[in-house]
């Protein structure tokens, strides 16, 4: 815990985002380091969202783990939450992931350990960290799409606002020494230090646009390309990128020089990143960013970069959020990455709640089910004689479900994505007096990493522009569903399909559990027997 100072605080007496981002990281380095046993370094910030102020006088807690770590590479979760002490009351400052490498002594390489996994959070988040992985590894190839659309599509800056302000008017450019105060004991500078110093260049670019006191609410994905050291001199060039009506986002550019390197002006790139600031007049009204234009050709493609940046932001924001507004499902570019992670994420989310109530027991189906507030979701757990792996095949092909579910008519591959994700179109049978439905689905399939974590197959559905819905169909949905499958021997696993009820299902489960219909338990003993007949063929 760290008390809010005077000293920590900015103009409108909140915590300043540079203090809380060195925070941060010292408290995310001190798990890794813990867990490594080595010195680590920070690799890469992922992007962060600050929700609430903090102020002088409160508290902010910083919880940070490992949630997985990988061959010399880690990723750790951190918490900040800030307490006021005469309420007591609590809030979420921001949660963000963060990547350390770990960095020996002598420069050799360390492989890390597994990290132990003592509650159900912990699983979650162990096996949400590989797709969150994923994310990071296709951010770039995401935004050169955009780009590479932006230009296919002739969106080339043009600009007809007479006031419109020059971006060259908000670069900054400061120097600072790397003393031993920056550094960790082997003389690598600290990363949280770096983001500190990259905010105030930039809190300084924003506010020439403003008149006001910046406040940095977001920070698109700190990562650091090379290391700093004691004595080197940094420079930051910070530049306005382009502004969305109340924020505007600012480019910071970090280059590393030592003695020599400064006297030939060599530099060596060691970070980039991109931050999102607000401003507020007395009142705490937000206030209104000039348009800009850019004046140069590098000019011109930061701007659109900050478009395409922001396209992608929004859709994690979408993506990300509890809520998961409808327009968030449709299918582009800009959020293939983050649907895909959604889906995975709402099934190991669901999967790894407690107080699943068992209903129904039957020789190989059990049928449990789980009631949150208003959300009741159902599982079947089907013990089937045939390889896990076997199991997973067939049930990630959709378009063989019909031969085991009735409520399948007809399943077609709109898309093959890849070979991980598919999306399909699905009709099923319609109820006594409605009409036949259909879905547009997305299924992500995912193989384990280790022999103990499950197969995964995730359903959610999604909007396809190529598909609109048909007069002939009542267009459903599917919120969250699909199968967790775990291997019991090298002949035999437990098949676990989860559905979130929808309206749609309602009337099936209700009729289940009722005792006047058997439609789920006989699709469970179907879905054995397909299973272990195809499994007989081979």
């Amino acid at each position: 815990c760290q008390a809010v100072l005077p000293a920590h605080a900015g103009p409108r007496g909140e915590l300043g985002a540079g203090p809380l981002l060195r925070w941060m990281d010292a408290a995310a380095c001190l798990a890794a380091e813990k867990h490594a046993g080595v010195s680590c370094v920070t690799a890469s910030m992922d992007d962060i969202q600050f929700e609430e102020a903090a102020r002088v006088g409160q508290i902010i807690a910083i919880r940070t783990k490992v949630n997985r770590a990988f061959k010399t590479s880690m990723e750790v979760g951190i918490k900040v939450t800030v307490q006021d002490v005469l309420t007591n009351a609590e809030k979420i400052v921001s949660v963000a992931y963060a990547t350390y490498v770990a960095k020996p002594v002598g420069g050799g390489k360390v492989e890390l350990k597994p990290v132990q996994l003592l509650s159900a959070e912990d699983h979650v988040e162990h096996s949400l960290a590989i797709e969150r992985r994923r994310i990071r590894l296709g951010y770039v190839q995401v935004f050169q799409k955009l780009m590479q659309e932006s230009n296919k599509e002739g969106d080339f800056y043009t600009c007809e606002e007479e006031d419109a302000v020059s971006t060259e008017h908000t670069h900054v450019q400061s120097t600072e020494l790397v003393l031993p105060p920056h550094a960790n004991h082997h003389g690598n500078t600290f990363g949280g230090q770096i983001m500190a110093w990259m905010q105030t260049v930039a809190s300084i670019s924003a506010s020439r646009l403003c008149r006001s006191h910046p406040i940095l609410k977001s920070v698109n994905m700190f990562k650091f390309w090379g290391p700093s050291f004691v004595g080197d001199r940094l420079v930051f060039n910070a530049i306005v990128n382009n502004t969305f009506h109340n924020s505007v986002e600012v480019g910071v550019r970090v280059e590393a020089y030592n003695c020599e390197e400064w006297i030939r002006d060599q530099p060596r790139h060691i970070n980039s990143a991109f931050l999102i600031f607000k401003a507020l007049n007395d009142k705490g009204e937000l206030l209104t960013f000039p348009r800009v234009k850019p004046m140069t050709q590098d000019g011109v493609r930061r701007y659109h970069g900050a478009l395409a940046r922001r396209r992608i932001r929004l859709t994690r924001k979408c993506m990300l959020s509890a809520k998961g507004d409808k327009p968030s499902d449709a299918w582009e570019t800009s959020n293939q990455a983050y649907l895909s992670y959604s889906n995975i994420a709402a099934l190991t989310h669901l999967a790894g709640k407690p107080g699943w109530d068992i209903t129904k027991t039957l020789d190989n189906v059990k049928i449990w089910t789980h009631e949150e507030g208003t959300v009741l979701s159902f599982k079947v757990e089907m013990q089937v004689k045939v390889p896990s792996q076997v199991a997973f095949s067939l049930l990630s092909d959709f378009s063989l479900r019909q031969r085991w579910d009735r409520h399948f008519l007809a399943c077609e591959v709109l898309q093959a994505v890849s070979e991980e994700e598919k999306i399909y179109h699905v009709t099923s049978a319609p109820m006594t007096g409605h009409q036949p439905r259909d879905f547009v689905i997305l299924v992500s399939q995912r193989q384990p990493c280790r022999p103990q974590e499950p197969y995964t197959v995730a359903v959610r559905s999604v909007t396809l522009r190529a598909v609109p819905p048909s007069p002939e169909f009542c267009r459903s949905e599917i919120l969250c569903a699909g199968f967790q499958i775990h291997s019991n021997s090298s002949s035999s696993c437990t098949v676990c399909y989860f559905n979130q009820v929808t309206s749609g299902v309602m009337p099936y489960l209700a009729a289940n559990l009722t005792g006047s219909s058997k439609s789920i338990e006989d699709t469970a003993l179907e879905c054995i027997k397909f299973l272990e007949l195809e499994d007989s063929k081979c």
